[in-house]
């Protein structure tokens, strides 16, 4: 029988020939990559050095770390905790890039999501390094492990196949195909497995639409998802890391748990209701037609990069933000902001009245302008629980950069297909 993908990976980053899913065993990460925040690096930082008398790490190039939340006060609280991360990671040696914009995105950037790499991270949306052929894992609770170790034990998972076909139609994303997942299979329909994409739809899917759909995998109970590596994510990796990585692809009679398929040309605009993104709370966009808006948000690891900001200027073009409609974007690294800028896009949102701000985490997570009770936000965010914006008491929908930006032009939940060209 043959290998999936995370088999392949996992067993190359255990130092075995091969490994099969159920198995238990030591596997030593490419890179293991954190943020900055309150309760958690800091915490770790302490533990290696007080309770595990760890003083200096064997391989430092192997840590990561990133300040990519709190950026956006400029108050003593922020100062402070950035300089503890500063301060631990100069004593360990450890790299630190501050401000570049989100770590999910900057990690890609600077080469470390290279195909057929293994990287863990306290942080789930890491998986969207599958973009890549390489597999993200978030291990919130075992992390500590890795950086006092060097390795993790890990279950092997099983996989789960998405074959793909097809090619989206306008108006139409990845975020709006990975909400179709859930609604079909629902929010555990992948639980502790790795999701799996290929096919000719894979291959035709932009680079940032395939970060977009693996980083959401965890809401389908996922612990990563990954894609084979066609020539489109070899080229982003050789330019960014040079030739230092092997990719891995799946074999031909690889055991799968399952497989579905999908024709990327029968997705529709969805949008997942206050709440939670499991099953239940998907839609299709126009059932939803009316639903007044306060606040629109482009931007989280899983969206605003250059095709979202893309996407939203072909919406918003010659058009106005509704009024009583906040549109905030937030490109998702500094780079995105800069290439935005470059082909004009960030023109087009701002002469239609949307805010942009600088790249980070804090829109996201409710830091900056959060939401206040009774308001209702449209969001590429990666979260629409309770209070994850801001007040409890506002209600947070989800969808892709077009349907966010044809919701703030209409006031209103509307799908952005059938708009044409700029």
């Amino acid at each position: 029988m043959g290998a999936t993908m995370a088999e392949k990976i996992l067993a190359r980053a255990a130092g075995v020939e091969h490994v099969r899913a159920g198995e238990n065993l030591p596997v030593r990460p490419d890179h293991m990559i954190a943020y900055d925040f309150p309760g958690y690096t800091d915490v770790m930082f302490r533990q290696m050095h007080d309770d595990f008398g760890i003083r200096e790490l064997a391989d430092p190039g192997r840590y990561v770390v990133f300040i990519d939340h709190m950026l956006t006060r400029g108050d003593a609280r922020e100062e402070e905790v950035h300089q503890v991360t500063r301060d631990w990671c100069a004593f360990y040696g450890i790299t630190l890039h501050e401000a570049r914009g989100i770590g999910h995105q900057v990690m890609a950037e600077l080469g470390y999501a290279r195909p057929g790499n293994f990287l863990v991270h306290f942080d789930g949306h890491v998986s969207g390094a599958g973009a890549f052929g390489a597999l993200g894992w978030g291990v919130r609770r075992d992390l500590l492990e890795a950086w006092v170790t060097g390795e993790i034990f890990l279950d092997v998972p099983a996989s789960t196949r998405f074959e793909l076909t097809g090619e989206f139609r306008p108006g139409v994303d990845s975020r709006d195909l990975v909400h179709r997942i859930i609604g079909d299979h629902g929010a555990d329909g992948c639980a502790h497995q790795v999701m799996e994409f290929g096919g000719p739809g894979a291959r035709a899917m932009a680079i940032d639409h395939r970060q977009g759909l693996c980083g959401m995998a965890m809401f389908t109970g996922a612990v990563s998802a990954v894609f084979e590596p066609d020539s489109t994510a070899l080229e982003y990796a050789r330019r960014v890391a040079g030739d230092g990585f092997v990719p891995q692809y799946p074999d031909p009679d690889a055991d799968y748990r399952a497989v579905h398929h999908y024709d990327l040309a029968s997705i529709v605009p969805q949008v997942v209701l206050p709440g939670s993104a499991r099953s239940a709370n998907t839609r299709d966009a126009a059932d939803l037609d009316g639903t007044a808006v306060t606040r629109a948000f482009i931007g989280s690891c899983a969206s605003g990069r250059i095709e979202d900001i893309r996407a939203a200027a072909l919406v918003l073009d010659g058009r106005s933000v509704a009024p009583g409609v906040e549109l905030n974007v937030v490109p998702t690294s500094d780079a995105v902001h800069r290439q935005a800028e470059q082909e004009g896009l960030l023109d087009v949102l701002r002469a239609a009245g949307a805010r942009i701000a600088r790249s980070s985490c804090d829109f996201c997570f409710g830091y900056q302008k959060p939401l206040q009770p009774e308001e209702n936000c449209i969001s590429t965010g990666v979260l629409n629980i309770s209070g994850r914006m801001g007040s409890t008491g506002a209600n947070i929908y989800m969808g892709s950069a077009s349907t966010v930006a044809a919701s703030a032009v209409a006031g209103t939940i509307v799908p952005a297909q059938g708009v044409t060209g700029r």
